[in-house]
């Protein structure tokens, strides 16, 4: 794994479970420490892999954060990816979410809503010219036999 990859899973995985801020202070220090660590002479691999996995240390911030009481979101993407490898049988792959607006979700429900009500219509209006004759067959012959 490269570090651009690494910061990315890393990322999204805190995105879920701190706030923005905290994210972005995260990611300067992983930053900043694996910069420190290849000027020291380690390679970016050995550094990336003394690291681990970005989603468990991820966790791992998050939880520090909540036993801190800094407690600002889920870490719902941590466990969806876990959960998503797990039943692919993969370790360490990743999964992303997608997240719909509510904005879109209400706007495909009201073309859904308009598209049944076209149907409606234009089904009674198919079958006005035939329906109405009948009722007035069928009222004329109630007038007609109520005499």
């Amino acid at each position: 794994m490269e570090r651009t990859e690494f910061m990315d899973r890393l990322q999204r995985a805190l995105a879920g479970g701190v706030n923005s801020s905290q994210v972005a202070e995260n990611v300067r220090y992983y930053q900043d420490y694996i910069d420190t660590e290849i000027r020291k002479g380690r390679s970016e691999a050995e550094v990336l892999s003394g690291l681990g996995d970005p989603r468990l240390l991820a966790k791992s911030i998050i939880e520090a954060n909540k036993r801190a009481g800094y407690v600002e979101g889920t870490n719902q993407n941590f466990d969806e990816e876990t959960q998503d490898d797990r039943a692919q049988g993969r370790a360490g792959a990743s999964f992303s979410a997608v997240r719909v607006p509510g904005w879109l979700i209400l706007l495909f429900v009201i073309v859904i809503a308009l598209l049944v009500i076209g149907l409606i219509f234009s089904a009674i209006s198919l079958l006005a010219p035939i329906i109405i004759p009948v009722l007035l067959v069928i009222l004329l012959y109630h007038f007609i036999r109520g005499r």
